[in-house]
């Protein structure tokens, strides 16, 4: 029998960015093409996911924010929220692997509770991610070192947490870094996907969408220079391995 795949979710419209992180993912979770299937959101609708035909979803980041203003929402965004919260609650409630980078904070986080506002937004750029106890001892998260490098940039970020969902990770600006509903939901603010061929790829495809003044994206690429991510694609490895199943 073959490996059932992994569902790629992307709210990308660019497709320079949205072809760039579907490479890393393939990439970076030891995937081929039959392994990952992906669906633009912003290009069709979700549709019916019958989560028996997959070995786990993935979720990308992009401009969208659970916490914009609703009357500035698209129709689209708005479209595509309320087809991942429908997908959301029944993910949670059967406990099916999920890993939503960056907008996964925002949409998991929602859908559980977690108080999601603009308090702890990070630049573009690297972030010290910092591994909690509860993390040492994740899956996921265990074969990681107590400290390291990753490369994120959000509006948007998790405050507080609801009882029972683990806080997995944190850093000094963002409190809330990573974290895990159940045995096999999980949520990254930082991207387990990105290196810095793919941060400079962003910084470029996203200069003008309000995440830092469009002259400072040269500043920004020499700053992101400067950090040694290595470590947070073995989660999005992990998370592969773990979960890949057999139909």
């Amino acid at each position: 029998m073959a490996d059932a795949p992994f569902l790629l979710l992307s709210i990308r419209d660019e497709d320079e960015a949205a072809d760039d992180e579907y490479r890393a993912v393939l990439r970076f979770g030891g995937l081929d093409e039959a392994g990952l299937h992906r669906i633009g959101l912003t290009h069709c609708e979700l549709g019916a996911v019958d989560l028996s035909q997959w070995s786990g979803i993935i979720l990308g980041g992009g401009p969208y924010n659970v916490s914009d203003d609703a009357a500035g929402k698209s129709a689209t965004q708005v479209r595509v929220e309320a087809e991942l919260a429908a997908l959301l609650r029944e993910v949670i409630d059967v406990d099916f692997p999920f890993l939503g980078c960056c907008y996964g904070v925002g949409t998991v986080g929602t859908a559980v509770g977690a108080v999601i506002d603009r308090a702890h937004s990070e630049p573009v750029g690297g972030v010290t991610v910092q591994v909690t106890p509860e993390g040492r001892a994740d899956p996921l998260f265990a074969g990681l070192p107590d400290t390291f490098d990753a490369y994120g940039g959000h509006k948007e970020a998790a405050t507080s947490l609801p009882p029972g969902v683990v806080r997995l990770a944190t850093s000094p600006v963002c409190p809330v870094q990573a974290f895990r509903v159940g045995a096999n939901v999980y949520a990254t603010q930082f991207h387990p996907e990105l290196d810095l061929d793919g941060v400079c790829t962003r910084i470029d495809v996203y200069k003008n969408h309000g995440y830092f003044a469009p002259e400072t994206a040269e500043s920004l690429k020499d700053a992101a220079r400067g950090h040694a991510v290595t470590h947070p694609m073995a989660i999005l490895r992990s998370f592969v391995e773990r979960y890949t199943a057999r139909r």
